[in-house]
């Protein structure tokens, strides 16, 4: 009913709308219209009541909220289906946990919070997303394709984190492999794809993703302030939350049904516009080795492939990649 009304108050924006109408429309009183209005005030809506006129929706809040979200949605089934939280421990877990207990949970199906306590990314790595800043989200997708396909996601969601992104004015993020954006050398985007599979059969693909958006810098913990930052420091426009989202959610569903047409062979000619990677001095921290040498390029699976400084190639299959600045001293490696 509330999302009804909020609908019907936007399509009529700046102008008022009747108590009456609304409830003639909806078919029900006037005193239930006037009880979810309030309920939508509570929530963080600004709506004004005009005597003999009606009301009027003047501001909505920053919140990632169904209610703000579908309205927004450009997609046609990537996050039609859309679970929302004020406070999670992580969108992941709680996407695998829809997944396992629901196995006709359906494509696209999304998971969204304004905060988590306990986000994490590759390497066992924490995440912090603080309430009301970011977008901390996780999509469920249940591909066709094998088992050994679904790494290749990971870049995927990168692509679409950076074309949602870079649409900003001033802002000229770039793509660290296989899947870190970076801004102005410091970490905005963490993206971890997690999988349930069978022999041979794809179950389900979490891709969760942490944008910072309007993080300020003053409440990021001290011991990843200098390597941290947000969108809205570059950008020279408002940056609405909702609206990233939106735009990501979109590409999403557009890069993941050109695959399935396609292959990945078009995602990773796109991940390549984006990235700092290739052609960059880079030092590879492997489980089992540290080695240093070049980036020349990423192969038919999405790895990294190196050309190691005794002239041998190597592709990258696990571990971390750090790049060396071209201005950097000799050994130092960002």
């Amino acid at each position: 009913m509330r999302k009804k009304i909020l609908e019907m108050l936007r399509a009529r924006q700046p102008e008022p709308v009747s108590g009456k109408e609304l409830a003639d429309k909806l078919a029900v009183s006037r005193t239930a219209v006037w009880k979810h209005i309030q309920t939508l005030k509570n929530q963080g809506y600004e709506i004004d009541s005009i005597p003999k006129r009606g009301y009027i929706l003047r501001s909505v809040p920053d919140k990632l909220s169904p209610e703000e979200v579908e309205p927004r949605l450009e997609t046609k089934w990537v996050g039609r289906h859309l679970l929302y939280k004020e406070r999670i421990r992580s969108s992941n877990e709680l996407a695998k946990a829809c997944a396992q207990q629901q196995p006709d949970l359906p494509d696209g199906f999304t998971v969204v919070a304004e905060e988590q306590s306990s986000g994490h990314g590759r390497l066992t790595r924490g995440w912090f997303s603080p309430y009301g800043h970011g977008v901390w989200v996780s999509v469920v997708l249940k591909p066709p394709f094998l088992p050994q396909e679904a790494p290749k996601c990971t870049l995927l969601a990168a692509v679409a984190v950076i074309k949602a992104i870079n649409k900003y004015k001033g802002v000229h993020a770039v793509i660290k492999w296989p899947n870190d954006v970076l801004l102005n050398g410091r970490k905005m985007v963490g993206i971890l794809t997690e999988m349930s599979a069978e022999f041979g059969h794809i179950n389900y693909v979490v891709i969760g993703t942490g944008i910072n958006v309007n993080v300020p810098p003053e409440i990021i913990p001290e011991e990843i302030r200098p390597l941290a930052v947000s969108l809205q420091d570059a950008a020279e426009e408002p940056v609405r939350r909702v609206d990233v989202l939106a735009d990501y959610l979109k590409n999403i569903e557009e890069l993941y049904e050109l695959v399935l047409a396609q292959g990945f062979k078009p995602v990773f000619d796109e991940w390549r516009k984006y990235t700092n990677t290739l052609g960059q001095a880079v030092k590879v921290m492997a489980p089992d080795e540290t080695y240093t040498g070049t980036a020349v390029d990423i192969d038919e699976e999405g790895l990294l492939v190196v050309r190691r400084d005794d002239g041998t190639l190597t592709k990258v299959i696990a571990g971390d990649v750090s790049i060396r600045p071209a201005a950097a001293k000799d050994g130092a490696y960002a």
